[in-house]
């Protein structure tokens, strides 16, 4: 006995429980600027006091759906983040997309996605994830890394590197980069 099923199209109409629901955004933002900042000591609401920039968050469209089990924001039409470091020196980072995950403090960053650090520095990839609470950034994929320093230009794939891009641990790379030798070692 043989038997023989064959099925061309999925006609089957999802309801209840399978059907697909549609997440709409708690909010809807505009040309927004959010900073962050930081005060030594604990303020009331009606204290007066001093407070430190951290960073500040700008983008086109920003969406809010903190509404939802996992919550998260959205910028679709991409975004520029400035973090300052305690002596105020700033990294900038950029991209075409972001997705900021609330709950895990990470943010995913996609297409042309760029930081420049306060010293020259630069790194280029399509895709990083930015975790705001070890303040480290990293990704899998193909990246440019530029250092006016020394003259590096190194291109790689995947990689972890700190937000000032002060320490870079690249896990493949190719291209050119100087070393120097330290002084100390050849004397002995």
């Amino acid at each position: 006995m043989a038997m023989l099923f064959l099925s061309c199209q999925d006609n089957y109409k999802r309801v209840g429980e399978e059907a697909a629901k549609k997440v709409y955004p708690r909010g809807v933002v505009e040309d927004f600027v959010l900073t962050y900042t930081e005060s030594p000591e604990k303020l009331g609401s009606e204290d007066v006091g001093s407070s430190k920039i951290l960073a500040v968050l700008s983008g086109p469209i920003r969406n809010d759906f903190e509404q939802l089990t996992f919550p998260y924001q959205t910028f679709p039409e991409g975004l520029l983040v400035e973090i300052f470091n305690e002596k105020n020196e700033k990294t900038t980072i950029e991209a075409d997309y972001g997705v900021l995950y609330s709950k895990t403090s990470i943010v995913d960053l996609r297409g042309n996605v760029l930081i420049k650090g306060d010293d020259g520095k630069k790194l280029a990839t399509s895709q990083l994830y930015y975790d705001r609470g070890n303040e480290w950034a990293f990704t899998q994929e193909k990246f440019t890394f530029t250092n006016p320093d020394d003259g590096t230009v190194m291109d790689g794939e995947g990689m972890d590197i700190q937000k000032d891009l002060k320490f870079l641990n690249a896990h493949k790379t190719y291209g050119l980069m100087l070393i120097k030798e330290d002084k100390e070692k050849d004397n002995d």
